[in-house]
């Protein structure tokens, strides 16, 4: 990826079958040394239980797949500083996911 500037979304899979979370994003890329970091701001606030959802399934696995426009999909790495900051997306470079959601999705 050497840039990419639009909408995406971020899919929270719990395994091939079961997606347990889906937000919408605005997501900047940009190249940084050999590979890239994003940035992304979520379409919508989220409200206090979205949120807590949302933290629940950052403290199982900060790892998401990243969805564009064209069905295309790579798994990310997401930082959460809070609710109202935007949240920090590197490439997922360790392999799978952990457990159970190992070969989901992609």
């Amino acid at each position: 990826m050497d840039s990419y500037d639009g909408s995406a979304t971020l899919e929270w899979w719990a395994n091939p079958s079961t997606c347990l979370g889906s937000f919408r994003v605005t997501l900047t890329t940009s190249v940084v040394g050999g590979g890239w970091k994003g940035v992304a701001i979520l379409d919508s606030p989220m409200s206090a239980s979205d949120w807590e959802g949302f933290d629940f399934l950052m403290q199982l696995d900060p790892v998401f797949t990243l969805r564009f426009a064209d069905d295309s999909t790579v798994w990310v790495d997401v930082i959460a500083e809070g609710a109202d900051e935007p949240l920090v997306l590197s490439p997922f470079e360790s392999g799978e996911p952990a457990g159970s959601r190992a070969g989901s999705e992609l």
